[in-house]
């Protein structure tokens, strides 16, 4: 699984790049037609690949150790305007919690989970390694999303100058 951890580590290096080449302002902004920011895309990635790993395979029992869950959980949207610090802490916490869960798993701490559904993809995840396939997969939805995002901004922009 060693490619797996590369990839989502690659993935979310790729995301912080988007992040790093927008202003405050950018990250929190809310185009016509879309129902959250690229502030939110990111922070979603990093609690819901913790909530996946550690809860939803049972774990753990609850989301106590995972910062930031209640902004960014499944099915919230933007409620606050997200400030620089807190980027910046999720930024952080994006590779840390990757290289923690990898840390975890040659330790074999998920060598047992307990198999759920997702909504997202309405698949059974059976096995850990199903899950970093839905984090893979999952990651790369969100970073499309603020790509897509990103391009709405920046053509706002232009047809306001």
């Amino acid at each position: 699984m060693e490619k797996e951890f590369k990839f989502i580590i690659d993935t979310r290096k790729a995301f912080i790049s988007l992040v790093d080449g927008l202003s405050i302002d950018e990250l929190n902004q809310i185009p016509e037609g879309f129902n959250n920011n690229i502030a939110w895309n990111f922070g979603h990635i990093v609690v819901s690949t913790q909530t996946l790993c550690y809860v939803r395979t049972g774990i753990k029992s609850d989301v106590t150790d995972v910062k930031y869950v209640q902004a960014y959980k499944k099915d919230t949207k933007p409620t606050y305007f997200i400030s620089a610090a807190e980027i910046h802490e999720l930024k952080s916490i994006a590779i840390a919690s990757i290289e923690k869960i990898q840390l975890d798993y040659q330790n074999g701490l998920f060598a047992n989970v307990t198999p759920f559904s997702t909504s997202t993809y309405g698949s059974t995840l059976a096995t850990f390694d199903d899950v970093l396939i839905t984090t893979i997969g999952h990651d790369n939805l969100h970073l499309g999303y603020a790509q897509a995002l990103r391009r709405a901004i920046k053509s706002n922009k232009q047809q306001s100058n």
